[in-house]
C-alpha cells in the first residue's frame, strides 16, 4: 500500500507543476503551439528530475542498508554468542518470555543468523529493502501521468479559456488524489482535498499573475 501512496503524490506533483506551468504561460499571452511546447517540456523535466531525485534518494538508502548488513556479517563472524544474546534480548523486548525467546533466537540463528538481525534488529527486508531502478521509473511514471492530465486538456480546450479549462481539470484531479491519498493514509480526506485543492489554487493563480507581468513587459 506504501507505493500507492507514492504514486499518488508523485501524481499529485504531476498535475500541479504542469498545470501552473500552463497557466502561467498561456497568461503571458503566449499561442497555443507555445504552451504545449512548455507543457510537454515540463512533463518530460518533471519526470526526469523525480526519477534522478528518487534513484539518488533510494541508492543512498541501499548503501546504508548494504553498510549495517556487512557491519553485522562482522560482528556475527567476531562474536556470535553476544550476538545471539542480542537478539535473545530483542524478542524478550516485544514481549516473549525469556526461555521462548532465547529458543526462537537459537534456532532462527541456525538457520540464518544474518537474516534474522536484518530482520529484527536492523528492520531489513526482501519486501522493503531499497530499490533505486524500481523507485525512479515508478516516480517517473506517477509524475507522467499526473502532468498528462492538463496538458491533454490543454491541447483540446478552446483557446481563450485554455487556462480555466486546465485549472479546473486539474483541481478537481488534485481533490480527488488529495482524498485517495488521505484515506490510504487513514486520514479524513475531506481536510486533504480542500487543502491542496485551495494551495494549488493559489500557486495557479501566482502563476498565472507573473506570466501575465512577464508577458506584458516583453
Amino acid at each position: 500500500m506504501g507505493w500507492l501512496r507514492a504514486a499518488v503524490l508523485g501524481a499529485n506533483d504531476g498535475i500541479v507543476s504542469t498545470a501552473t506551468l500552463i497557466v502561467g504561460v498561456d497568461a503571458s499571452g503566449a499561442n497555443r503551439s507555445a504552451v504545449l511546447t512548455a507543457a510537454f517540456a515540463g512533463l518530460v523535466g518533471g519526470a526526469m528530475s523525480m526519477a534522478v531525485g528518487e534513484y539518488v534518494s533510494v541508492s543512498s538508502q541501499r548503501d546504508a542498508e548494504q553498510a549495517d548488513l556487512a557491519m553485522e556479517r562482522r560482528e556475527l563472524a567476531a562474536d556470535p554468542v553476544s550476538e545471539l544474546n542480542e537478539l535473545t534480548r530483542i524478542y524478550e523486548q516485544r514481549g516473549i518470555e525469556p526461555g521462548l525467546a532465547a529458543a526462537v533466537a537459537e534456532q532462527l540463528t541456525r538457520r540464518d543468523a544474518l537474516g534474522a538481525h536484518a530482520r529484527d534488529e536492523l528492520g531489513i527486508t526482501e519486501v522493503a529493502a531499497a530499490r533505486p531502478l524500481q523507485a525512479a521509473g515508478s516516480s517517473a511514471a506517477a509524475f507522467s501521468i499526473g502532468a498528462a492530465v492538463p496538458t491533454l486538456v490543454a491541447a483540446l480546450a478552446w483557446k481563450p479559456a485554455l487556462a480555466a479549462f486546465v485549472a479546473v481539470a486539474a483541481l478537481v484531479s488534485l481533490a480527488v488524489l488529495g482524498a485517495v491519498g488521505a484515506r490510504l493514509g487513514g486520514a479524513p480526506w475531506l481536510p486533504a482535498a480542500l487543502r491542496i485543492t485551495v494551495l494549488s489554487a493559489v500557486a495557479m493563480g501566482v502563476t498565472a499573475a507573473i506570466g501575465a507581468l512577464v508577458g506584458t513587459a516583453i
